[in-house]
């Protein structure tokens, strides 16, 4: 190999260290106090529709995402499981234990906050109490499971509760229209038995839907589009985790 070719194989070497400099220097830096987890948790707000790319309508529900920081690192030698303890929205001190400051003094939550919750994973690498959690956790697309807590409707009857269909409407029905009929046996064994469907509370507890999709993800205005309704009322808190 001749010197004009070993010079000129060391100049094109040099061009492409530089122009590999160039580049890191012009990414954006990882930002160190921040994490990606596999779940967020955000607020219901309410249904709307947006349109796809083919133009059709797609109803939505709005789940607002306030900022949650990494309040303690649960692992299996400790506490038995891997997950991350997240904190979001302060407390009033007047409204905070001696216990709840202790717990998050090392976020920015020193007078306690209102909603601590978990979210179960290996720890991402280079976790630290403190973080804050990026919505961008979530991508458009992505399919996740959804829980929250259903509406809570009172004392129901059987109709309303387990959609039995009723009496006779007329025609001697008297007083049985909305009645849920006979509960009990012969006389063996003599009793009603254990899961009979009848009258009582109604909703108020945690529902799951499996296999939602993520609309669209806006970080500019912290929300979080999921295609369909979400279970629970105006203000309830939803879980979101990767399916």
């Amino acid at each position: 190999m001749s010197e004009e070719e070993v010079q000129a194989q060391g100049e094109g070497a040099e061009s492409a260290e530089t122009a590999e400099d160039q580049q890191q220097a012009e990414a954006p830096a990882k930002d160190q106090n921040s994490v990606k987890l596999d779940g967020l948790y955000a607020f219901k707000v309410g249904m709307s529709s947006v349109f796809d790319e083919k133009g059709a309508s797609v109803p939505v529900t709005v789940l607002q995402y306030k900022p949650w920081v990494v309040s303690q690192l649960k692992t299996k030698d400790k506490d038995g499981y891997e997950a991350v303890q997240v904190a979001c929205d302060p407390k009033k001190p007047a409204r905070t234990s001696a216990a709840q400051k202790g717990h998050l003094k090392n976020t920015s939550f020193e007078h306690g906050a209102k909603f601590v919750r978990e979210i179960r994973q290996s720890l991402p690498e280079g976790i630290v109490v403190g973080q804050k959690v990026e919505i961008d956790s979530l991508a458009k697309g992505d399919t996740v499971k959804m829980t929250a807590k259903s509406k809570g409707r009172g004392f129901s009857s059987v109709i309303k509760r387990w959609n039995f269909g009723g009496g006779r409407a007329s025609h001697g029905g008297k007083a049985t229209h909305r009645a849920p009929g006979s509960i009990g046996n012969c006389t063996f064994p003599g009793r009603v038995m254990k899961g009979r469907k009848m009258g009582g509370q109604f909703g108020n507890e945690t529902t799951t839907v499996k296999n939602v999709k993520i609309v669209d993800v806006i970080p500019e205005e912290n929300v979080v589009l999921v295609k369909g309704p979400v279970p629970g009322s105006r203000n309830s808190i939803v879980r979101l985790m990767k399916a």
